[in-house]
C-alpha cells in the first residue's frame, strides 16, 4: 500500500485548511495511506479519516529532530505543504538518507506558495482574487499522481426546528490589525442573544475572563473557551449552525467542520488566499478600503493608528450578514 508523507507544521489556521482538502482525496484513494506530520493539538481534526495517520511534531523542534522523525516514517512520496527553511533543510538531509541507501524512489513534491503574485497585491494594489490555499494544497496531491477530481468544498448546514439557532463568535486572532474592536463584537452578541439565538464564545483559555462578562446576565450566552479539550472544543464548534469569527484559526476550524461562517476582516483580505474553505465570499465582512489589505498576515500596525477597516464595519452590519446568512441555508 502507498504512504504519503504530508508535512505542515503551523500556523493552526493552515493546518486546519488541510484537513478537509486531505478527507476528499484520502476518499478517492483508499489504497493510499496518508501520514500527516502536524502539530499534536490539531490531531482530532484528522483522527476521523480512515486512511489517515496523525505524527505529531512540534515546529518549535530543531532541524534535526525535524529530520529524525521524518526519516522514522516510512514513506514513498513526501508532501511539503510549509515550506519553510528548517523543513527543507530537514528534507534535503532526509533525500541525502534516502540516497545513501540507494533508495531512489521517493518521490518529493512541494508547495507553490505564490508569494510573488501575494505581493502584488500589496505593492500594486492588484486586488484579483488570488489562488486560494486549499487548492495550491490540493494542487501537490494532483502532481502525486492521486486519482479523483479536483476537490470541491462544500458546506453542511445543520437542519432547524425552529427559529432559534446557535451562533460562534470568536472574537480573537493573532495580531491586532485582524481583531474587530471587542466591544462591537460584545454588542453583536448581545443582539444576537436577545433575538433568541444562543451563542456561545469561542477563544483560548487566558481569553475566558474577558469573555465571561458577556455571559453574566445574558441569558442564552455562554462561554467554551478554556472549559474543555481541544477536541471538545472542535465538537462544539461542529453543532453549530453558524459562526462568527475574525481572520483566525476558529474560522478555519469551522470551515474544516462544513460550518458556515460570517467572517470579519480589517487589514487583510478574503481574495488575499486564505478565505475559509467552501465559505461563500458573500459571506465576509470587508471594507475594500483602498490601503486594504496592508499586510499578509495583519502583523503590521495601521499607519494611520486608526484601524478604519474595522471601525467601518458596524454590529449591525454583521448582525444583520448573519441572519442573511442563516435565512440562505
Amino acid at each position: 500500500m502507498r504512504r504519503i508523507l504530508v508535512i505542515r507544521l503551523s500556523a493552526l489556521g493552515d493546518v486546519a485548511i488541510l484537513a478537509p482538502v486531505l478527507r476528499q482525496r484520502a476518499a478517492a484513494n483508499p489504497d493510499v495511506v496518508f501520514v500527516v506530520a502536524g502539530p499534536p493539538l490539531l490531531e482530532p481534526l484528522f483522527g476521523d479519516i480512515p486512511n489517515v495517520q496523525y505524527a505529531g511534531l512540534d515546529k518549535r523542534q530543531g532541524t534535526w529532530h525535524i529530520f529524525k522523525t521524518l526519516r522514522n516514517i516510512e514513506a514513498d512520496a513526501v508532501a511539503d505543504l510549509h515550506v519553510v527553511n528548517r523543513v527543507t533543510v530537514a528534507l534535503l538531509l532526509l533525500r541525502l538518507h534516502h540516497w545513501l541507501r540507494l533508495d531512489f524512489g521517493v518521490r518529493f513534491c512541494a508547495l507553490r506558495k505564490g508569494r510573488r503574485s501575494r505581493r502584488r497585491m500589496l505593492t500594486h494594489r492588484d486586488m484579483t482574487p488570488r489562488r486560494p490555499q486549499w487548492q495550491r494544497y490540493d494542487d501537490v496531491f494532483a502532481r502525486l499522481g492521486l486519482k479523483g477530481a479536483a476537490v470541491e468544498p462544500c458546506l453542511q448546514p445543520k437542519p432547524r426546528a425552529g427559529s432559534q439557532c446557535t451562533v460562534g463568535v470568536a472574537p480573537y486572532a493573532q495580531h491586532s490589525g485582524k481583531v474587530w474592536p471587542l466591544e462591537r463584537t460584545a454588542q453583536l452578541v448581545r443582539m444576537l442573544a436577545e433575538t433568541g439565538h444562543r451563542v456561545l464564545l469561542f477563544g483560548s483559555r487566558a481569553e475566558a475572563a474577558t469573555l465571561q462578562p458577556w455571559a453574566d446576565g445574558c441569558e442564552g450566552v455562554q462561554v467554551v473557551a478554556g472549559k474543555g479539550s481541544f477536541e471538545q472544543e472542535l465538537k462544539a464548534i461542529a453543532g453549530l449552525d453558524i459562526m462568527v469569527s475574525m481572520d483566525s484559526a476558529n474560522m478555519h476550524f469551522a470551515s474544516a467542520l462544513g460550518v458556515p461562517v460570517v467572517s470579519i476582516w480589517g487589514a487583510t483580505h478574503p481574495d488575499f488566499g486564505f478565505y475559509g474553505f467552501g465559505q461563500p465570499r458573500s459571506a465576509a465582512l470587508c471594507t475594500g478600503l483602498r490601503c486594504q489589505p496592508c499586510s499578509a498576515f495583519g502583523q503590521r500596525k495601521c499607519r494611520f493608528g486608526t484601524y478604519q477597516c474595522l471601525t467601518d464595519i458596524t454590529p449591525q452590519m454583521a448582525f444583520e450578514r448573519v441572519e442573511d446568512m442563516l435565512k440562505s441555508l
